[in-house]
Formats: C-alpha cells, structure tokens, sequence
C-alpha cells in the first residue's frame, strides 16, 4: 500500500515563508503572533522569550531562524522589528529554573510574554512542540517554526538578541566567567571558568555540569 506523506514527511523550507501565516490570516484577521525562546540549553543565565506581532505592510528583509544569523545581521534586524511591530518579552531567572525545570519555566515566560503585548493576538504560533497552558488566544506548535513561519523567527531574533545582551551585561556585574563571549552555553571556557571559580548565583543548580563543579569544590 503506498506511503501517503505526512507534515513530518515533507522537507521544510530552507527559510521561513508567509505560507504558515496565510493559512491562518483569513480567520484570524491577520493578527497572528510569533512566539521563541533563547537559553533552554546554557549552563547560566535566564531564559527569554519573546512574541512578535509583525505588520505584514512592513516586514523587514532577510527573517529567519537567529541561529543561521550572524551577530550583525540578528542586532540591525532587532531593530527593524522592534520598531515595526508589536513586541514583548519575558524572562525566567535561574532560580525560577531550577524551581520550576526549564521546560516549564520556558512555556510560562511565554504565556507572559503573549499577555505583555500592547495588542491581544486572535491566534499564536509557537516554536517547538509545546502550546503552553494558560494563553488565551488559541494556537499550535510548530516545530522548527523559527525556520518555517516568519512571526516565530522575528520572535526567535528579538528573544536571542535580548539575551546576549543580557549576558554580556551579566559579565560586567560578574566577571571571570566569560558570559560575554559563550552567553552561559558549556563550551570548555565556561567548563574551565566554573572548576576555577565554582558556580554564580547566575548558574542553574538543576544543570548537572553545574552541580558537579559545586561538590567538586566542598
């Protein structure tokens, strides 16, 4: 019996397209909103989120997934987005993180990110495989939605950007650690920095690298 495609058969396309929005911008009256996340992998630092509502009369040039950005082309989008669009942001500090786990504590940064827009969005698309409770506008998951819709990979630019930033500000109040230059990921400098030092207050407890170098130190 021969195979019938499905969406997870199909190749997605090498960068994200109007065609997600489309299908939804007739019911929804065009008010569709992007959501991403920063900072579900590093070692310290928070997690933010952010959820972009782009005008589509002014959608700027060359969106796509933060990742496959460099630093330059992430900072001029930034604010080519902030200033045409609706944007919020909202964070989860590293306590909250190793309270909550940061599954969770990324998807309530999202809810609260939505709820901070000046405008309510009648639909929401999301990154990832996670519609997070507690929004009161309906919506789905889109994996690998930062390269597949446009909103999520505005959202996806806004919430790395916001984040780095935060990071390198994060040196400056707690130097040594080199969070400018690996923002909080477990690369060998950061791995060196905490055997050296131990962990910040900025370091996530629940992260296993970082509860090793703390009882490598008692």
């Amino acid at each position: 019996m021969p195979h019938t495609p499905t969406l997870f058969d199909l190749p997605f396309p090498d960068q994200p397209d109007l065609d997600i929005e489309r299908r939804h911008a007739a019911a929804f009256d065009g008010f569709l909103c992007g959501v991403d996340e920063a900072g579900r992998g590093p070692w310290a630092g928070p997690v933010v989120t952010a959820a972009v509502m782009l005008d589509y009369n002014r959608v700027p040039k060359g969106l796509n997934d933060s990742k496959k950005l460099t630093e330059a082309r992430r900072e001029a989008l930034f604010e080519e987005i902030v200033a045409s669009a609706h944007v919020s942001v909202a964070s989860a500090s590293p306590a909250t993180i190793d309270r909550l786990n940061i599954r969770a504590a990324t998807l309530s940064a999202m809810v609260r990110a939505v709820t901070l827009l000046a405008a309510v969005p009648a639909y929401v698309l999301i990154d990832g495989r996670d519609v997070p409770a507690g929004l009161k506008s309906p919506g789905q998951a889109l994996v690998k939605g930062d390269g597949r819709c446009l909103c999520v990979a505005a959202a996806s630019i806004v919430a790395k950007v916001t984040r780095d930033r935060m990071m390198v500000r994060l040196e400056e109040h707690c130097p040594g650690y080199g969070f400018a230059r690996h923002k909080g990921y477990g690369v060998p400098l950061h791995q060196a920095a905490l055997a050296r030092l131990g962990p910040s207050p900025h370091h996530r407890m629940s992260f296993r690298p970082v509860r090793v170098a703390a009882d490598a130190r008692r």
